[in-house]
């Protein structure tokens, strides 16, 4: 039996929460080949079914499981469909996909690809965001809490009790060529140019530039640093980076140094890396299914 026969493989991560909802969704659709894997298996069982030399792949699961297969199809020509199914599910919402299974699952057959840039750090795929610093102290109590209150109340949570244990790290940063030392509190990159304005908190800006946009909080009072922030999110990131607290670049590539080995957010998903953490852009290496 050809693959082309067994229709499109369809990976379902079997720890994602929407894991049952995909199955049936799936179920009802002949025109894919339903495979499964638990998280630790996904890297494995992706390269295996790309070394299939399939011209498609769907992939079921949110952002954390999205940039994993990212990170195997990247540059491989094997083009990537999401049937979104996470708690965030930015990557696909930013390309125009639907949450709707049915939608979802129409768009992997029929649609057609579209070249995207990813980020890279030290060989790690991310696709939305990466951030160094209080993100990170945020995500591990999030995680810590999320099973006793659910997502949204673990999250608000978190948020406050990294405000109150808020500490600035030393980070030595590379822009072109140039080399600039601070004491902050958090360093982010994103893909793409990022707004900080509400009601787009954390979205790309709509027909902004290209490249990683990395922001640095440099006040050096918590109450300073709040209210840069609060700013940052009723102005907007470019009405903040006009303070000296607030530094704003977008690059193709940045180095940033630490005294240590340090945890990274990637794509909300905190990964071990060793300093110096070196930051690039691929311009068009993933192929993405859109509407």
């Amino acid at each position: 039996m050809t693959i082309q026969a067994r229709g499109i493989p369809a990976l379902i991560n079997t720890a994602s929460g929407t894991a049952d909802a995909a199955r049936t969704a799936l179920a009802a659709n002949h025109a894919f080949d339903v495979r499964e894997s638990p998280p630790d298996k996904l890297e494995s069982t992706l390269k295996g079914i790309v070394d299939e030399g399939v011209p498609r792949l769907l992939v079921s699961g949110g952002d954390g499981t999205i940039a994993t297969a990212a990170t195997v199809l990247a540059g491989t020509g094997t083009e990537l469909a999401i049937l979104p199914g996470g708690t965030l599910n930015h990557f696909a919402t930013d390309l125009g996909l639907s949450t709707d299974a049915g939608e979802a699952l129409a768009c992997a057959e029929n649609g057609t690809a579209r070249d995207v840039d990813v980020g890279m750090v030290n060989g790690r795929v991310f696709l939305n965001t990466s951030s160094v610093g209080a993100y990170v102290h945020f995500v591990r109590v999030r995680e810590y809490l999320e099973k006793r209150f659910g997502y949204r109340i673990a999250s608000t949570l978190a948020a406050l009790r990294t405000l109150v244990q808020l500490r600035k790290v030393a980070v030595e940063i590379e822009v072109d060529g140039k080399r600039r030392i601070y004491r902050t509190p958090i360093v982010f990159i994103g893909v793409g140019e990022r707004e900080l304005q509400l009601p787009t908190l954390g979205n790309r800006v709509a027909g902004g530039k290209r490249g990683l946009h990395v922001m640095i909080v440099s006040g050096r009072s918590r109450g300073r640093m709040l209210a840069i922030a609060l700013n940052a999110v009723a102005r907007g990131v470019k009405t903040a980076a006009r303070t000296p607290e607030l530094d704003s670049f977008i690059v193709d590539r940045c180095t940033i140094t630490l005294r240590h080995r340090t945890l990274v957010a990637l794509d909300g998903e905190l990964v071990p890396l060793d300093t110096p953490l070196e930051y690039s852009l691929n311009r068009d290496s993933l192929r993405v299914i859109c509407p």
